[in-house]
């Protein structure tokens, strides 16, 4: 149970409401996608090399979400464009109950994509924004901690429904999504001015850097969240229910991911824990093709599990120390945009190697390789 301290420090509502949007648009809108390769496969609605493209049809919509997002909420407001695509959310999960076609599919990717683009762009910052800056790293840890939870969810409902049929599985999540949806409607806080949308002044070298590393991040986590479940599946010959329970354990790194990350950031600095970070998510990413026994897969999914919404909790640490409390909302949103667009070139590169070369392998140290580019990007950087 939550304490009478902790009740009274952050806001339950919008931070519920938070994690629903973060759960709904990017735990399960995009992982829950994972667990479901192996048996859009074996089920003969596409063949590996399409699916693999099908998966990566998200991130792209995941930056179209991202970019746009702003403007959406300038439009109409933050609160109706959080709560329009964590609708639209779900009902990409019923529309892929049928696979009508490549296309059909692709399109209701690329939605699932855009409203959870959308959702990290604007829901964090406004869940976050009534709360208490002595609190905000709890606070963010819960909210961010939607990805794990949705992950959890996904690998768990997955092999449970599978047997049921695959439409059906589809259908299932759906209703999950609109389920959150409702129960959280009420729960942001109202009289929050969407972000502002006009030219600021360029950022310094220091920022331009932390945004490519950012980006080359995203890239670089795309093996684990996109090819993880298919590479025990179907790799390592161990079977859907197997792959689950690893997609499992890559979720409750998730879900715990946020808070310990942030722990370790409020002790040594957000700037260090970074670079620390990075160091033991390169080996990790790297560490299946090296040992795919179940003792280096629970690690590798452990880790890498926590730093996928993890660094996003980073990253909004490290802003604070790159840019001015004025910055922040459009600072946050170029982050996203940059997550989303390090995601989408990751995502279509990897689908392609695959293609071609047909090694799980070889993606393993293809993202740990991208990710200590970034860590050494940041070592060379100018300081702030």
């Amino acid at each position: 149970m939550m304490s009478r301290s902790l009740v009274g420090a952050i806001p339950v509502a919008p931070i519920l409401a938070g994690a629903s949007a973060i759960l709904v648009g990017i735990g399960l809108a995009r992982f829950a996608y994972t667990p479901l390769i192996p048996a859009v496969i074996g089920a003969g609605w596409f063949i590996p090399a399409d699916a693999a493209y099908l998966g990566a049809a998200n991130f792209a919509g995941y930056l179209a979400g991202a970019y746009f997002s702003r403007r959406f909420a300038s439009w109409i407001s933050p609160i109706a464009v959080l709560r329009t695509m964590m609708l639209l959310a779900a009902a990409s999960f019923i529309a892929s109950a049928w696979p009508l076609s490549f296309l059909w599919f692709f399109v209701w990717r690329f939605v699932s994509g855009f409203a959870g683009g959308a959702l990290m762009a604007l829901g964090p910052m406004l869940a976050l924004s009534q709360v208490p800056a002595a609190r905000r790293g709890v606070a963010g840890g819960i909210v961010f901690g939607g990805v794990g939870f949705g992950i959890v969810a996904s690998g768990t409902l997955v092999p449970l429904l599978i047997d049921t049929g695959l439409p059906e599985t589809w259908i299932v999540l759906g209703l999950l999504c609109f389920g959150l949806s409702a129960l959280t409607w009420g729960g942001w806080p109202a009289g929050v001015a969407a972000p502002p949308v006009h030219a600021a002044a360029p950022p310094s070298w220091a920022l331009r850097i932390f945004y490519i590393g950012y980006a080359l991040s995203a890239a670089a986590l795309v093996p684990h969240m996109v090819f993880l479940v298919d590479f025990i599946a179907r790799g390592l010959n161990q079977g859907l229910t197997v792959g689950g329970y690893y997609w499992i354990v890559f979720g409750i790194g998730a879900a715990l991911g946020p808070l310990v990350i942030g722990g370790i950031a409020d002790r040594i600095g957000f700037g260090r824990a970074w670079r620390l970070t990075f160091i033991a998510v390169t080996i990790t990413i790297a560490l299946p093709a090296f040992a795919a026994g179940e003792a280096a897969l629970i690690v590798s999914c452990l880790v890498v599990g926590a730093f996928v919404p993890g660094i996003a909790g980073l990253a909004l640490g490290r802003l604070q120390e790159l840019v001015s409390e004025a910055q922040r909302p459009r600072a946050w949103s170029f982050c996203t945009i940059s997550f989303a667009a390090g995601q989408a070139a990751g995502a279509y590169a990897l689908s392609y190697l695959y293609a071609q070369s047909g090694s799980h392998t070889l993606l393993f140290l293809s993202g740990a390789a991208v990710l200590a580019v970034a860590l050494l990007l940041d070592l060379i950087a100018p300081k702030p």
